[in-house]
C-alpha cells in the first residue's frame, strides 16, 4: 500500500484528527449538532492516517456489524457502497 503523502504530513493530520477526537465532548456540550461532525472529522483524519487504526476499525467493524454500517454511511467509504449494491443485487435476484 503505498501513500503518496509525506510522512511528516500524516503525522500531522493524524495528530489533528486524534486532537479532534478528544475534543468532541467539549463541543457536544455546546447546543447543536457540532460534536457529531467532529468526531466525524477526527475519525476520518486518523483512519485515513493511520494503518493501525484502519486494522482496529475493521476488526471493530466485523465484530459490531451495524455499528460499522453506520460509520461507512457516516465516513461516504466508496467501499461500503460496493457491498451495498452488491447486496441489493443479490437480494433482487
Amino acid at each position: 500500500m503505498r501513500n503518496s503523502r509525506h510522512p511528516a504530513l500524516r503525522f500531522a493530520l493524524f495528530w489533528t484528527g486524534a486532537l479532534l477526537i478528544v475534543a468532541t465532548p467539549f463541543v457536544g456540550a455546546i447546543p447543536g449538532p457540532g460534536g457529531v461532525f467532529v468526531f466525524a472529522g477526527g475519525l476520518a483524519l486518523v483512519l485515513q492516517n493511520s494503518h493501525w487504526a484502519k486494522r482496529r476499525f475493521v476488526h471493530t467493524k466485523r465484530r459490531w456489524p451495524r455499528l460499522g454500517h453506520y460509520a461507512d454511511i457516516g465516513l461516504r467509504r466508496a467501499s461500503a457502497a460496493r457491498r451495498r449494491a452488491r447486496e441489493r443485487a443479490e437480494q433482487s435476484r
